[in-house]
């Protein structure tokens, strides 16, 4: 990285591979359903806490000691997958979802504490509510989903435990994005 140089970047929590390999397997009617949907492969799914964008490489090091300050101040929890829904709504989607049922508050609480501390470095402040899923997929166009969100996709995997954050560099490729994790930021 060289100095003025703006890197992608986002602070997420990582799902294990066999938790995302089932989810793929139970939303794979969906899938073959919804044709005009670009579908996030599993490597790439995670749940983000905070998007940062465009940051310049000078700042790493302080976006880097907010991310450890915030895992430090914060014990793990589990967390559970649970239903599908759709941004902004099921009558006009544009992303599809896996949702979570974080009964903790784990999640939303490290998404406040990002922004807190993001804040601080000059990044803007989320404007909306902070909701934590697990993105499955983006519609070309606007489309109404509501009839195949009811279909009822029964997750019955254990939970699974966040532990850390990570810091990752989306790089867009005409393919898609490309994740580099650039730091693991252990919770207390």
């Amino acid at each position: 990285m060289t100095p003025g140089e703006r890197l992608r970047l986002f602070v997420a929590a990582d799902v294990p591979d066999d938790h995302l390999a089932r989810i793929n397997e139970l939303t794979s009617e969906l899938r073959a359903r919804l044709h005009d949907a670009r579908w996030t492969e599993p490597a790439n799914q995670h749940v983000t806490l905070k998007f940062l964008g465009a940051t310049l490489a000078e700042d790493l090091a302080g976006v880097t000691g907010v991310c450890a300050a915030v895992a430090a101040a914060h014990i793990s929890a589990p967390i559970r997958f649970s239903g599908l829904g759709a941004f902004p709504g099921p009558r006009r989607a544009r992303v599809l979802w896996m949702g979570i049922d974080d009964s903790d508050g784990l999640l939303q609480r490290l998404a406040t504490a990002l922004d807190e501390g993001f804040r601080a470095l000059g990044f803007a402040p989320e404007d909306r509510p902070y909701t934590p899923h697990l993105t499955l997929g983006r519609l070309k166009s606007p489309a109404s989903v509501a009839d195949l969100l009811s279909v009822s996709v029964a997750v019955d995997s254990e939970p699974i435990t966040i532990d850390h954050l990570s810091l990752y560099r989306s790089r867009l490729s005409p393919r898609g994005a490309v994740y580099e994790q650039l730091g693991e930021f252990a919770l207390a």
